[in-house]
């Protein structure tokens, strides 16, 4: 007997998966805020995601985000100092020592400013998503 595939609108136990926006709570997650509420915060501490909402009680341990977040700050803040080491190429002469004095300063400090908004955008999309069992909880 193959196990049953749930989706949305399927029956757990004598629970329904409601619908969730994916928008919204992807945009309260990049706010540091519970997905569900949007009003308690998200994080106890710098990256650690809390057992559950201060406000509304809905469970927030069950994310799985692990190399994502990561690996999205880093892409997009890759992004930006190339094309700002480029602008700065073509604009005119560059002594090297500006790429050192400023580029390796801002590879460290944007991806730890970034962050904690984008595992929360993460942890708010498999919220939405009813992933790695949100939505399965007593809190729904």
């Amino acid at each position: 007997m193959a196990p049953k595939v749930v989706q949305r609108g399927d029956v757990v136990g004598t629970k329904s998966l409601e619908e969730r926006s994916v928008g919204q709570a992807i945009w309260r997650g990049t706010l540091c805020r519970c997905p569900h509420c949007g009003k308690g915060k998200l994080y106890r501490a710098y990256l650690k995601v809390a057992d559950e909402c201060n406000v509304c009680g809905e469970q927030l341990n069950l994310h799985r985000a692990d190399d994502f977040p990561p690996y999205i700050a880093i892409t997009i803040v890759g992004h930006i100092l190339i094309l700002a080491m480029m602008h700065m190429e073509m604009v005119g002469q560059v002594n090297p020592l500006t790429y050192l004095y400023t580029m390796v300063p801002l590879a460290v400090i944007l991806p730890l400013a970034l962050l904690p908004s984008i595992k929360g955008a993460i942890v708010g999309l498999q919220w939405a998503n009813h992933m790695y069992g949100f939505g399965t909880g007593q809190s729904d």
